[in-house]
């Protein structure tokens, strides 16, 4: 592979990623908060990509207008979840609460199979995205450009939230010892459900950004994409941002350059996430930036 291929390659997977980054971040703030692996959390992303949809093609608002509208939908969908469904279940066991996001999950498959039918959607992205971008001897699409650069401005300003913000503080007091927190008279469920807002506004920012690179939409998308997003948030270390990111990168950029070295075997592409999730079991159960519970969280 020559240095343009590489290069070429290297932008293609770091757009995947951050894809994959974005959702991660919302499964490793829940598990970092809750304990608990939210696998409707996708699900959420595929309602934020169909919300956004429906905007467009349905009531005519124009791309700016339909991802606030995406947000929106995402996140009244994500605070309706933990209201309804996981806040009842705060003291039971997280078993329970592992088969409750699981039965949530085929709830919001099934409710956008009903509205929209399972016939895919194709998504019209305006014609600024089809644009060609030369730089070099590369040829680039403006979504790979863009993707990334977002995501990026996005981590910085969830860091700023976390780490230099009254509410940051209190997710990641609320993390490290939810009960004494309580105790202390902080609204946990006020901090949860700000958990629950952030990770759903990106998981719909991610979904558009999916809509925008691979416009054919169906109820079930999020479930591929979740279970890579999910490995990337174990690859980088569950309960860190910063290596749900990471992980998201690594796991994109692998993808994509796998299917490049080896085309002939890129019907296995989407084996890859799953062989890094067991080897980083394996090897390093924390991940790459893998956190000390007991002194810090994200």
């Amino acid at each position: 592979m020559d240095f343009i291929t590489f290069f070429q390659q290297l932008i293609n997977g770091i757009s995947l990623g951050s894809m994959y980054a974005l959702i991660a971040i919302g499964y490793t703030m829940v598990y970092g908060v809750l304990r608990l692996i939210n696998f409707a959390h996708a699900d959420i992303m595929m309602v934020g990509a169909f919300a956004a949809f429906f905007a467009m093609d349905s009531i005519g608002f124009s791309l700016a207008f339909a991802v606030l509208f995406a947000i929106i939908i995402s996140v009244l969908t994500g605070i309706a979840t933990d209201r309804i469904a996981y806040k009842p279940l705060r003291q039971a066991p997280r078993i329970s609460l592992l088969i409750t996001a699981i039965g949530v999950s085929f709830f919001l498959e099934n409710i956008v199979n009903v509205t929209f039918g399972g016939t895919p959607k194709s998504f019209q992205a305006p014609d600024f995205f089809e644009q060609i971008i030369k730089i070099g001897g590369t040829t680039l699409t403006p979504t790979v450009i863009i993707v990334p650069l977002i995501t990026m401005l996005l981590l910085a300003v969830l860091l700023y939230i976390l780490f230099k913000t009254k509410y940051g503080i209190a997710i990641r007091a609320l993390a490290f010892d939810i009960k004494t927190v309580s105790l202390m008279g902080v609204d946990s469920n006020k901090i949860i459900m700000i958990v629950f807002i952030i990770g759903s506004a990106l998981a719909a920012v991610s979904g558009i950004f999916w809509a925008i690179s691979y416009p054919i939409l169906t109820p079930y998308m999020g479930v591929m994409i979740g279970l890579k997003a999910f490995a990337a948030a174990v690859l980088g270390g569950i309960g860190s941002v910063s290596g749900a990111v990471l992980g998201g990168f690594i796991l994109g950029f692998t993808e994509v350059v796998f299917v490049a070295i080896l085309p002939e075997y890129g019907g296995y592409k989407d084996a890859i996430a799953f062989i890094f999730l067991i080897l980083v079991l394996l090897f390093k159960p924390t991940g790459i930036m893998g956190i000390n519970f007991e002194k810090s969280r994200f």
